[in-house]
């Protein structure tokens, strides 16, 4: 038996390192910064790089243009301003050339916003090649990954990423090196009205609560237990609590809500089904949800075939 072990593959959730290179550190001296070592296989460091790191103005540096983030912490800004008075900058920013002799922002805004502030007149900078869409693939990586990010915003980077890239969401969480619930629950809060979100967007409501509150069927209530949530102060737990309450709650709001308010795992269960069918799936439970079915729509003969051939099926095999 081999003792040779696997290796994992990388993802990008793993850092920028995948798609620009080893990062340089600097240091800072008496006038700005100075380059002092290297992540990466190579030391010292590698020739190319130091090359491509440049004392840039920052009138000639634009924004990503693909930048997720709508939303910057005033307060966060200052502090790293304050940092960079007293240190210098610690890290360089990340650009590449454009058409109008000038440069494109690929990563390190919050740096180039912060420098801004300061006053500073130039920036330290790695000088490297990107395309359109190696640069939106590394801002929302960048601001999924190193930022906070709002539950909206982060929900919003998600699907754009899917969109982009015509990525299934296990695709997606793959190259991003994250769990595939964690995104399908993220995507889900854009299904809540915009008065909730720009709750969660405000951080009046937490993830947890608006997990809680998507188990509801329709968006009057939703929005009736956001409010309560968000006035009395409640915990995520007493959310639940709520929540699990009114669905179980006998009589004639059961019955206008229907006999059955599916669980919470399983309305998650029936989205991860339809994303990797790539049609409708619904499960319906009974017997206490030991026994059930799981119906899978298609919409014409070509779309079903299409189907079989996702579950690695003919329709020669028979039983």
């Amino acid at each position: 038996m081999s003792n040779n072990k696997k290796e994992k593959p990388r993802h990008l959730g793993r850092g920028l390192q995948s798609l620009l290179g080893p990062i340089t550190f600097l240091a800072p001296d008496s006038s700005n910064a100075i380059p002092i070592t290297e992540i990466g296989p190579k030391y010292p460091p590698d020739k190319e790089l130091q090359d491509s790191l440049r004392d840039l103005p920052l009138d000639s540096i634009k924004p990503n243009p693909y930048q997720p983030r709508t939303i910057w912490n005033e307060d966060e800004l200052t502090d790293l301003a304050d940092s960079i008075r007293s240190n210098g900058i610690i890290q360089p920013i990340v650009v590449r050339t454009n058409i109008h002799a000038g440069y494109d922002l690929i990563a390190g805004e919050r740096r180039f916003r912060a420098a801004k502030i300061v006053g500073l007149k130039t920036i330290p900078a790695l000088v490297r090649k990107a395309t359109d869409e190696q640069m939106l693939e590394i801002a929302l990586v960048e601001n999924i990954h190193r930022t906070d990010l709002n539950p909206i915003e982060r929900a919003k980077a998600y699907k754009k990423y899917i969109a982009t890239f015509s990525l299934t969401q296990e695709q997606a969480s793959e190259r991003l090196g994250e769990n595939r619930s964690v995104v399908a629950n993220y995507l889900r809060l854009l299904d809540l009205p915009p008065d909730i979100r720009q709750m969660l967007i405000e951080r009046n409501l937490s993830m947890g609560h608006a997990r809680a509150i998507l188990s509801l069927p329709d968006d009057e209530l939703r929005r009736k237990f956001a409010n309560r949530a968000m006035a009395g102060r409640l915990s995520v737990r007493e959310v639940e609590r709520l929540v699990r309450k009114y669905i179980n709650k006998p009589g004639t709001e059961k019955g206008r809500l229907g006999q059955q308010v599916k669980a919470p795992h399983i309305i998650d269960l029936e989205r991860k089904l339809t994303s990797q069918m790539g049609t409708k799936v619904s499960i319906e439970t009974r017997k206490g949800g030991q026994r059930g079915k799981i119906i899978i729509e298609f919409y014409s003969l070509d779309d079903f075939d299409r189907i079989v051939e996702r579950m690695a099926l003919t329709a020669a095999e028979e039983v």
